[in-house]
């Protein structure tokens, strides 16, 4: 899945480790990411977080996407930061999924995400793919 993923491709987005309900990215804060106060935009923060996010959840194989996700920010990042979102399963019950994701700075955090996904049904005709 990552590897058609544009968005996170264009932001320099690498997977770093991966496992079943796991997985952790990473991303450094160049210029263009940097917001009027001289800190990460907080987009680009929730944007590498929902990576590890959608990582994680297609990590069982069927198709998962986003039904919800929050974000809470707790410190700022800075142009040059190599940040890494780590996700992690809480728990799957039939077709929904919570998930965590710690956003670091070495071993800072910057951001906590809390994503809820849903396994998509496939049309009528067609099969979702591993």
């Amino acid at each position: 899945m990552l590897e058609a993923d544009r968005a996170s491709a264009g932001l320099g987005i690498e997977l770093a480790d991966e496992g079943d309900g796991f997985a952790e990215v990473r991303m450094t804060v160049t210029g263009k990411m940097v917001n009027g106060h001289g800190t990460a935009h907080g987009g680009y923060v929730f944007l590498l977080a929902d990576t590890a996010f959608a990582c994680a959840c297609n990590s069982h194989g069927p198709v998962t996407v986003a039904a919800g996700a929050d974000i809470t920010f707790v410190a700022p990042a800075w142009e040059g930061d190599e940040l890494r979102a780590v996700a992690r399963e809480r728990v799957r019950h039939g077709r929904s999924g919570l998930y965590d994701v710690t956003v670091l700075r070495g071993e800072q955090v910057i951001a906590e995400f809390r994503g809820r996904s849903r396994t998509a049904t496939p049309v009528k005709g067609t099969e979702a793919t591993a």
